[in-house]
């Protein structure tokens, strides 16, 4: 018996985006393009590739066009790309891209420390955004990072994060993204907001990105998906933060989510896989290791054990 977790959500791997761009490594095209295949090969059903922040600015997200590039058309279908701008969206549709995650804070200063403009300038300029995915037969998620506290202001409203859930301006987007950014939501407050945005606000997909600063990574997880998530994210190692959101650590592990919700595809040979690319990228990245699944499954590597993932 798998004890697979009810209700089921669906993991989306952001390595590739916000795993790497904290990181001091700029890792090579071929090399991402070789983390993005052998993930997919794995099972996992969805990955966020890159960015289109300014290379100046974020540089291990230089080379995201290129990614885009060579990947094939059906690859492409599982894979999402992170805009601030309409412009960001002609630009990576033009390499191939279809899959779009168009993401501004819910609080002003964190949206002016990540992307240069004020929150409502960011909401201005979505139907322009929504205009372009349609042209293009693609898919926009609304993103809203911050959703419950910033590094600047403290603690956002529930009732900021439903507001721009329900404006009339982020109308088109087929999934919306409740990010806790700083890592700092405990799971009641978790499930709060994603069931009013649930309740409350157009129906679309709605998607967790959560990070483990404060440990309760996979525990918001969870109760993110009880609430109504069906998209959740994570990162290889538990790797990742935000350049502009002093505190944060890495994000949610994509290992210990699977793990705690064992979908259908993911067993221990999928673990054992994914342990050894995990294991190899952050080695070369220099990064540490904060799965702590990944550390269960090598804990007995030098000796016989009876429970069926260690590795």
């Amino acid at each position: 018996m798998m004890y697979e977790f009810e209700p089921k959500a669906q993991l989306r791997d952001v390595t590739l985006r916000d795993g790497l761009q904290l990181t001091g490594k700029m890792l090579p095209t071929d090399r991402k393009l070789g983390l993005a295949r052998s993930l997919l090969a794995a099972g996992v059903p969805a990955l966020e590739i890159g960015s289109m922040a300014r290379g100046d600015l974020v540089p291990p997200m230089a080379n995201t066009l290129e990614v885009i590039a060579e990947l094939t058309a059906e690859e492409l279908e599982k894979c999402w790309v992170w805009v601030a701008t309409p412009r960001h969206i002609d630009k990576a549709a033009a390499a191939g891209a279809r899959n779009f995650q168009y993401c501004f804070s819910a609080s002003d200063s964190h949206n002016k420390a990540n992307i240069g403009r004020s929150t409502e300038d960011s909401l201005a300029a979505m139907p322009d955004a929504v205009d372009i995915t349609r042209s293009v037969d693609g898919q926009i998620q609304l993103c809203i990072a911050t959703s419950f506290t910033c590094p600047f202001e403290g603690r956002v409203p529930q009732e900021r994060v439903l507001a721009i859930a329900n404006d009339d301006r982020a109308q088109g987007a087929t999934d919306i993204v409740i990010c806790d950014t700083l890592g700092q939501a405990v799971p009641a407050q978790v499930a709060s907001l994603v069931a009013l945005v649930d309740r409350e606000s157009p129906k679309r997909r709605i998607v967790f990105h959560g990070h483990d600063t404060w440990g309760l990574g996979v525990a918001n997880t969870l109760a993110a998906i009880t609430a109504g998530a069906t998209m959740v994210d994570g990162s290889l190692g538990g790797l990742g933060g935000c350049p502009f959101a002093p505190g944060a650590s890495g994000n949610t592990s994509s290992e210990d989510i699977l793990f705690a919700v064992r979908p259908d595809w993911f067993r221990p040979d999928t673990l054992a896989t994914m342990v050894d690319i995990s294991e190899k990228l952050l080695a070369e990245l220099g990064e540490p290791m904060r799965s702590k699944t990944v550390e269960g499954a090598r804990s007995s590597r030098d000796r016989n054990s009876v429970f069926e993932w260690v590795v």
